[in-house]
């Protein structure tokens, strides 16, 4: 596959810290503007610029995108970011809890997008792929990573290695613990080189803006008569991990009521869908169980091994076996992307978020999950096909603001 270095847009050394803030997916507005109280610095600023805007504004309203440019303008004239001279890659790792992941940061192409060398797995909505889109046509600029994987290569863990021995250019650890260290790659041509073979990455996270950076990409080319193929549009900005470091948390579910039924009776149904116990333990130890939360405790449910179809890359993913056996027919939730019964928690919160929101009368009952495995998530890429929605949780997540990628 290929990769470009780049020019990138950074924060200065001694501002990092302070310009790092969360993807821009993964906080409402209230939290993201709690994030950036006090805080001029926080990349949040462009990528929610909402938050500086009156509570009641519409996500898509013109002044939110106008916000987001004035914000990186403003960012780059005060010199809280500044643009490299010489294009360039970075090595960029993350320390969770003692668990490390190292990836590399270049640009990857828009045509490698299209034609499935980059491999996805999730379906995308079209008014997120709309919003990402101008964000990225408004500033000029590609202003968060895509998170992207593939099979280690030892060339390329070897040549990540002999950056990491260098002097870092960032190293600050953020409020949730997760500590991020970046070196700057002095020969980013041995990077490309080793990165020909590789024959595909796949999305781990990030599908809308990798979708919006090939929308706009396309739409740049479209309105530009002299368009050689070399331009920087048709690159957007990526962190590449080896698989074999990644770790995926689990996907919960909850729903608001179990469809006028009792708890009891609930119970019941689930014999007959496996083998149902109390556990005091709310985290299944293996694929094919879940461990469920009603009436004030848990409960393991244990499919039947023998009637799971393992040579089948979805419908044998636990995300795909809760649906079909547990949420459709005993719970009455027909379609998961759309049904406002059902709710998604991502596993950095915990099942006692689960147990809490049931204890409270806001849900009726919840399910923890086994997580899906990169294993899984690269055979259903392989295979072409899309997982059922919010099937995978990566953490850590990439830090914004660290590298901006501007378009020309």
């Amino acid at each position: 596959m290929r990769v470009h270095p780049f020019l990138a847009v950074r924060p200065t050394p001694e501002l990092a810290s302070r310009v790092a803030a969360v993807p821009y997916d993964v906080v409402d507005r209230a939290e993201a503007a709690q994030l950036a109280r006090d805080n001029p610095y926080s990349f949040l600023h462009v990528g929610r610029s909402d938050i500086d805007l009156p509570e009641d504004t519409d996500p898509h309203d013109p002044r939110v995108y106008a916000g987001a440019r004035e914000a990186l303008t403003r960012f780059l004239e005060q010199g809280i970011l500044v643009r490299d001279r010489l294009p360039t890659m970075y090595v960029y790792r993350q320390i969770m809890q003692g668990r490390s992941q190292a990836g590399v940061v270049c640009c990857v192409h828009i045509d490698d997008y299209e034609s499935d060398v980059i491999r996805k797995h999730e379906k995308t909505r079209p008014d997120k792929e709309d919003d990402r889109t101008r964000h990225v046509l408004t500033l000029n600029a590609h202003a968060e990573p895509v998170f992207l994987a593939y099979r280690g290569q030892e060339q390329l863990t070897g040549l990540m290695d002999s950056v990491m021995s260098t002097t870092p250019l960032y190293d600050f650890s953020a409020g949730d613990g997760v500590r991020h260290t970046v070196w700057r790659v002095p020969e980013p041509g041995k990077f490309i080189e080793a990165f020909g073979p590789v024959p595909h990455a796949y999305v781990a996270d990030g599908h809308h803006r990798s979708a919006s950076a090939w929308r706009a990409g396309k739409e740049r080319r479209a309105g530009n008569p002299g368009h050689r193929g070399d331009e920087e549009y048709n690159w957007f900005l990526a962190v590449l991990f080896p698989a074999e470091q990644l770790t995926i948390l689990p996907y919960n579910r909850m729903v608001r009521d179990l469809g006028g039924k009792s708890a009891d009776a609930v119970l019941r149904e689930l014999q007959n869908v496996g083998r149902v116990s109390r556990t005091q333990d709310p985290r299944p130890a293996r694929p094919g169980r879940f461990c469920v939360y009603l009436a004030g405790g848990w409960h393991c449910l244990e499919l039947d091994e023998r009637t799971i179809d393992r040579s089948d890359p979805i419908r044998s993913l636990d995300v795909s076996l809760l649906q079909d056996r547990v949420l459709g027919p005993v719970l009455g939730i027909g379609d998961p992307r759309t049904d406002k019964r059902l709710e998604f928690v991502g596993g950095i919160r915990g099942t006692a978020e689960l147990a809490r929101r049931v204890d409270s009368g806001e849900m009726a009952i919840a399910f923890s999950l086994y997580p899906t495995t990169m294993d899984q998530l690269i055979a259903v890429s392989d295979a072409g096909a899309v997982m059922p929605p919010k099937s995978t949780w990566f953490e850590p997540k990439l830090r914004s603001g660290l590298f901006v990628h501007q378009l020309d």
